[in-house]
């Protein structure tokens, strides 16, 4: 159903595996029709079609609409990476959050580091810097002393850390449900309402008396 109270975010991928939870993510901002912009890294762009099949920087693809629809009739707004003038990259654009999803270590260190050399990087720390959320779902494991201080410096710095931790009280039955916990715990933080089944509601699923 479309919102009746369209927002605006910014999503970025890098090149962390977890291509279909950006995938999710963002299919889960069009439908209600939230204006969606989209950054991806040249790591990121791979990511796409290495696990998803995705030719190109397609945003049909990536938000699971028709091959003739138009993205920006959804909402979808696609950026150049190297493009650090895009709407994006300033303060001046108002937004109601970003997420960078997935987050690989290297776009974590230079996020925590400030830096702005590309736009992934530049549109974090202008919403670092604007005080919105920023949301970083890291998706590399294990960590290294260098990645657990840098999450502080950005926690710190009033990042929201969401590492892809799949929860599995809900006894999830396939991938589909995996990605639908780490997808929808992301569009709660940004407070979007999402129709992924994702929520403890202080019972076990039927489906536990299932199990062997």
């Amino acid at each position: 159903m479309p919102s009746t109270n369209p927002r605006r975010f910014v999503v970025g991928i890098s090149g962390a595996s977890g291509a279909l939870y950006a995938q999710r993510v963002i299919t889960q901002l069009a439908r209600p029709g939230h204006e969606v912009h989209i950054v991806a890294s040249p790591s990121g762009q791979r990511l796409l079609h290495d696990e998803l099949g995705i030719e190109g920087f397609n945003l049909n693809a990536l938000a699971n609409l028709p091959e003739a629809a138009d993205p920006r009739d959804h909402g979808l707004i696609k950026h150049n990476f190297r493009d650090v003038g895009a709407v994006i990259a300033s303060g001046s654009f108002l937004h109601d959050g970003m997420v960078i999803i997935p987050c690989s270590s290297h776009t974590l260190g230079a996020v925590a580091c400030g830096l702005g050399d590309n736009l992934l990087t530049r549109a974090a720390a202008v919403t670092l810097k604007e005080r919105r959320p920023l949301i970083l779902v890291h998706r590399e494991s294990p960590l290294t002393l260098i990645d657990i201080q840098n999450m502080e410096r950005l926690a710190l710095a009033g990042a929201t850390l969401a590492p892809a931790n799949p929860g599995y009280y809900l006894l999830p039955q396939s991938i589909d449900e995996i990605i639908d916990f780490v997808a929808g715990k992301t569009l709660d933080l940004l407070k979007v309402e999402h129709t992924l089944n994702t929520r403890w509601t202080g019972e076990v699923p039927d489906r536990a008396h299932k199990q062997h």
